[in-house]
Protein backbone atom coordinates (compact mmCIF):
# COMPACT_ATOMS: atom_id res chain seq x y z
CA UNK A 1 0.00 0.00 0.00
CA UNK A 2 1.34 3.41 -1.31
CA UNK A 3 1.78 5.86 1.69
CA UNK A 4 -0.25 9.18 1.81
CA UNK A 5 2.35 11.73 0.13
CA UNK A 6 3.27 14.65 2.58
CA UNK A 7 1.24 17.51 1.46
CA UNK A 8 4.46 20.09 1.57
CA UNK A 9 6.70 17.69 -0.43
CA UNK A 10 7.32 21.37 -2.71
CA UNK A 11 8.06 23.10 -0.06
CA UNK A 12 10.40 20.70 1.59
CA UNK A 13 12.14 20.23 -2.12
CA UNK A 14 12.58 23.89 -1.86
CA UNK A 15 13.97 24.31 0.76
CA UNK A 16 16.71 21.77 -0.24
CA UNK A 17 17.17 23.54 -3.03
CA UNK A 18 17.54 26.85 -1.10
CA UNK A 19 19.93 24.87 1.61
CA UNK A 20 21.92 23.47 -0.97
CA UNK A 21 22.58 26.86 -2.49
CA UNK A 22 23.95 28.61 0.70
CA UNK A 23 25.78 25.56 1.56
CA UNK A 24 27.47 26.46 -2.06
CA UNK A 25 27.63 30.05 -1.33
CA UNK A 26 29.38 29.39 1.92
CA UNK A 27 32.29 27.26 0.62
CA UNK A 28 33.45 29.53 -2.36
CA UNK A 29 33.11 32.13 0.73
CA UNK A 30 35.23 29.84 3.06
CA UNK A 31 37.63 29.38 -0.05
CA UNK A 32 38.07 32.97 -0.67
CA UNK A 33 38.11 33.99 2.81
CA UNK A 34 41.36 31.57 2.92
CA UNK A 35 42.73 32.17 -0.01
CA UNK A 36 42.70 35.95 1.20
CA UNK A 37 44.23 34.95 4.61
CA UNK A 38 47.31 32.77 3.10
CA UNK A 39 47.98 35.67 0.59
CA UNK A 40 48.15 38.06 3.45
CA UNK A 41 50.76 35.44 5.52
CA UNK A 42 52.86 35.03 2.99
CA UNK A 43 52.92 38.60 2.24
CA UNK A 44 53.12 39.28 5.98
CA UNK A 45 56.16 36.31 5.89
CA UNK A 46 57.88 38.08 2.84
CA UNK A 47 58.27 41.62 4.62
CA UNK A 48 59.44 40.33 7.50
CA UNK A 49 62.48 38.27 5.60
CA UNK A 50 63.12 41.62 3.80
CA UNK A 51 63.30 43.07 6.92
CA UNK A 52 65.55 41.26 8.40
CA UNK A 53 67.72 41.35 5.18
CA UNK A 54 67.61 45.03 5.09
CA UNK A 55 68.45 45.42 8.72
CA UNK A 56 71.88 42.89 8.11
CA UNK A 57 72.92 45.16 4.84
CA UNK A 58 72.20 48.38 6.29
CA UNK A 59 75.68 48.93 6.84
CA UNK A 60 76.21 48.41 3.19
CA UNK A 61 74.37 50.33 1.72
CA UNK A 62 75.98 53.16 -0.65
CA UNK A 63 73.33 56.47 -0.68
CA UNK A 64 70.56 58.10 1.13
CA UNK A 65 69.05 57.16 -2.68
CA UNK A 66 69.12 53.13 -2.09
CA UNK A 67 67.88 54.43 2.17
CA UNK A 68 65.37 56.31 0.60
CA UNK A 69 63.68 53.19 -1.95
CA UNK A 70 63.96 50.78 0.83
CA UNK A 71 61.82 53.21 2.95
CA UNK A 72 59.52 53.64 0.14
CA UNK A 73 59.48 50.09 -0.59
CA UNK A 74 58.46 49.19 3.08
CA UNK A 75 55.70 51.96 3.33
CA UNK A 76 54.05 50.86 0.43
CA UNK A 77 54.28 47.14 1.58
CA UNK A 78 52.67 48.26 4.76
CA UNK A 79 49.99 49.85 2.85
CA UNK A 80 49.70 46.43 0.67
CA UNK A 81 49.34 44.71 4.13
CA UNK A 82 47.06 47.06 5.61
CA UNK A 83 44.67 46.55 2.53
CA UNK A 84 44.97 42.51 2.86
CA UNK A 85 44.18 42.59 6.24
CA UNK A 86 40.87 45.08 5.85
CA UNK A 87 40.04 42.62 2.99
CA UNK A 88 40.50 39.29 5.03
CA UNK A 89 38.35 41.24 7.87
CA UNK A 90 35.83 42.13 5.09
CA UNK A 91 35.80 38.27 3.84
CA UNK A 92 35.43 37.10 7.89
CA UNK A 93 32.28 39.45 8.05
CA UNK A 94 30.79 37.96 4.57
CA UNK A 95 31.54 34.54 5.62
CA UNK A 96 30.14 34.81 8.92
CA UNK A 97 26.86 36.13 6.97
CA UNK A 98 26.84 33.72 5.20
CA UNK A 99 27.22 30.57 8.09
CA UNK A 100 23.69 32.60 9.05
CA UNK A 101 22.35 32.01 6.15
CA UNK A 102 22.98 28.70 5.65
CA UNK A 103 22.27 27.51 9.56
CA UNK A 104 18.35 29.04 8.63
CA UNK A 105 18.33 27.58 5.69
CA UNK A 106 19.64 24.05 7.38
CA UNK A 107 16.84 24.56 10.03
CA UNK A 108 13.95 25.84 8.04
CA UNK A 109 14.77 22.22 5.95
CA UNK A 110 14.98 20.22 9.46
CA UNK A 111 11.58 21.63 10.02
CA UNK A 112 10.10 20.40 7.53
CA UNK A 113 11.83 16.74 7.71
CA UNK A 114 10.47 16.39 10.81
CA UNK A 115 7.05 17.65 10.14
CA UNK A 116 7.41 14.90 7.55
CA UNK A 117 8.86 12.29 9.27
CA UNK A 118 5.99 13.06 12.60
CA UNK A 119 3.14 12.63 9.96
CA UNK A 120 4.77 9.54 8.20
CA UNK A 121 4.43 8.17 11.55
CA UNK A 122 1.08 9.14 12.12
CA UNK A 123 -0.17 7.52 8.56
CA UNK A 124 1.80 4.19 9.63
CA UNK A 125 0.01 4.69 12.81
CA UNK A 126 -3.63 4.51 11.50
CA UNK A 127 -3.31 2.25 9.02
CA UNK A 128 -1.32 -0.22 11.68
CA UNK A 129 -4.59 0.54 13.56
CA UNK A 130 -7.04 0.03 10.38
CA UNK A 131 -5.28 -3.51 9.85
CA UNK A 132 -5.53 -4.64 13.43
CA UNK A 133 -9.55 -3.25 13.76
CA UNK A 134 -9.83 -5.23 10.62
CA UNK A 135 -7.90 -8.72 11.91
CA UNK A 136 -10.20 -8.20 14.40
CA UNK A 137 -13.32 -7.96 12.33
CA UNK A 138 -11.86 -11.32 10.91
CA UNK A 139 -11.43 -12.85 14.24
CA UNK A 140 -14.86 -12.01 15.27
CA UNK A 141 -16.40 -13.02 12.39
CA UNK A 142 -14.39 -16.58 12.22
CA UNK A 143 -15.40 -17.06 16.06
CA UNK A 144 -19.49 -15.86 14.91
CA UNK A 145 -19.06 -18.68 12.19
CA UNK A 146 -17.36 -21.39 14.50
CA UNK A 147 -20.14 -21.03 17.16
CA UNK A 148 -22.74 -22.28 14.45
Amino acid sequence: MAGKRFELEQVLKYRMDVERMRRQEFAAAKQEFEHASDQLSREEALVENLASEFCHRQGELESIEEMRRYADFFARKREEIKDRKERVEQLGHVLSERRETLLDATKDKKVLESLKDKKAKEFRQAMDQKEQSFMDEIAIQKKGEGDR
